[in-house]
């Protein structure tokens, strides 16, 4: 009994990573218009505060993969942990919005690097299969947990202000970062008293070169789509722009050039020649465009435009969160029987949740029916997410998983920056025609627009796959 406490006690330490790293990405989404008045922060400083943390992330993800077999999984874990938490201090302190994103890349960065390790430790520690499978549950129901706390607290923590002598008053928004210091400094700790020592086995050099054309591309890519249209987009912003398209190619080629000769690559691009992982990796780019940039422009609409109080939009959200988990339990008792005509299905409930979205948030306060909308949407997005990961790795042999995972991630959180950037410039762009609620609402709309689109080609990718399998029946 007392083993099995103290390997309980192990799971959530390691769970704490993806907690923190999930909580993050969801925290902010409602803060954002508290964060904007407090730093006077524009438009594009607000995207970035989601973009500078998943740019980040994804950028050094596949290496915090990897850095655990170079050094050791359990110092990673500590030290990442460590600068997560003291990132989180340092966004939590900062005077200008600059500082906040770099700050926020910083926890990007870090997260990156604990994440892997947490997942990785725990499919150790519970060798056997049955308690593997339940560990790994609890993990996933962690990150779940986090989604929900994240929005609840994004909208909860900017409306309460703290009086501490000799510091003054805090506002209220700092403190959704700075909750995560006693998380991280209490998981590291009991992380370097109690968590088995492991020695380091890998000797695979990384691949510097791939690390720097990947962080051109993105850069070169994201940050153009994302500052030039609030400057008026100047020369440097286009040229940057199409910079991104010969750097691709050029990381392409020096991924593949590694490849033939057995060296270490970024990317492995043999695993695109799996159909299942490659059109796996397409539908989730487009999903995850719509998916995060949903909560930007929500949250903005609601407490910008109607003026609803960022505690009651994070109460709100709450209902995603809970049609979420329903929405993730169902999917995986039906996924088993239809297969991924459940992510379709899930994908319709999502579009035709947004069309329900438009009809009830018009030029005056929201109509009732935005309660069932809230969550239908997050039953949607609950049916889709872990399905849509288990339909891109299913025919992937184990020996690849882990790059296999690695890409599939980076693809995700290259497309939350992606649509953060698209969606939510659009939104921003329309919104320069003045700030009165109308206009909120129509900036919405065609934001909303451009998320529908998205989902749509979701869902068209998924038809043709699943056609190309009964054609391939057939013959």
């Amino acid at each position: 009994m007392a083993q099995q406490q103290f390997k309980f006690i192990l799971l959530l330490v390691l769970s704490s990573t993806v907690f923190l790293s999930v909580l993050d990405i969801f925290i902010v989404n409602v803060a954002l218009p508290s964060i904007q008045k407090g730093l006077l922060a524009s438009d594009a400083d607000l995207q970035f505060v989601i973009a500078a943390y998943v740019i980040a992330y994804a950028i050094f993800l596949i290496y915090g993969s990897k850095a655990g077999d170079k050094f050791g999984r359990k110092k990673v874990l500590i030290l990442a942990m460590l600068g997560f938490t003291i990132a989180s201090f340092l966004c939590g302190i900062v005077q200008s919005p600059l500082q906040l994103n770099l700050s926020r890349a910083l926890q990007g960065i870090c997260a990156a690097f604990m994440v892997p390790q947490g997942l990785t430790l725990i499919q150790t520690i519970f060798s056997g299969k049955e308690e593997r499978t339940k560990a790994l549950g609890i993990y996933g129901s962690i990150a779940g947990i986090a989604s929900v706390a994240g929005q609840f607290l994004g909208g909860l923590l900017p409306v309460v202000h703290m009086d501490i002598v000799p510091f003054g008053v805090i506002d209220g928004w700092r403190l959704i970062f700075l909750i995560n210091i006693p998380i991280g400094f209490f998981s590291a700790l009991v992380a370097f008293k109690y968590l088995p020592a492991d020695q380091p086995y890998g000797t695979e050099r990384f691949d510097y070169r791939g690390l720097f054309l990947l962080t051109v591309f993105l850069l070169s890519l994201l940050f153009p789509l994302i500052q030039g249209r609030e400057l008026g987009w100047p020369l440097w912003s286009i040229l940057l722009l199409l910079l991104s398209v010969p750097v691709f190619c050029m990381l392409l080629f020096q991924q593949n050039s590694r490849l033939k000769k057995n060296a270490a690559t970024l990317l492995n691009l043999d695993l695109f020649r799996d159909h299942y992982f490659k059109s796996g990796i397409i539908v989730s780019f487009f999903y995850f465009i719509a998916q995060d940039s949903y909560f930007l422009i929500t949250g903005m609409l609601m407490q910008d435009g109607f003026h609803i109080s960022s505690a009651y939009v994070g109460l709100l959200f709450v209902l995603q969160g809970i049609g979420y988990v329903v929405g993730s339990i169902l999917s995986a008792r039906l996924i088993v029987i239809y297969g991924h005509k459940v992510i379709m299905a899930a994908v319709l409930l999502m579009i035709f949740s947004l069309i329900g979205h438009l009809i009830c948030l018009r030029a005056h306060q929201p109509a009732y029916g935005i309660y069932l909308l809230l969550f239908s949407y997050g039953m949607g997005c609950g049916s889709v997410l872990p399905s849509l990961m288990s339909f891109s790795l299913k025919t992937i042999p184990v020996s690849f998983a882990g790059n296999a995972s690695g890409i599939y991630s980076t693809a995700q959180q290259t497309a939350i920056a992606v649509g953060v950037a698209l969606t939510g410039g659009l939104f921003f762009y329309r919104l320069d025609k003045g700030l009165a609620l109308p206009d909120f609402v129509v900036a919405y709309r065609w934001a909303t627009y451009l998320n529908m689109l998205a989902l749509v080609i979701v869902f068209v990718l998924l038809w043709s796959v699943s056609f190309q399998k009964k054609k391939g029946r057939k013959t």
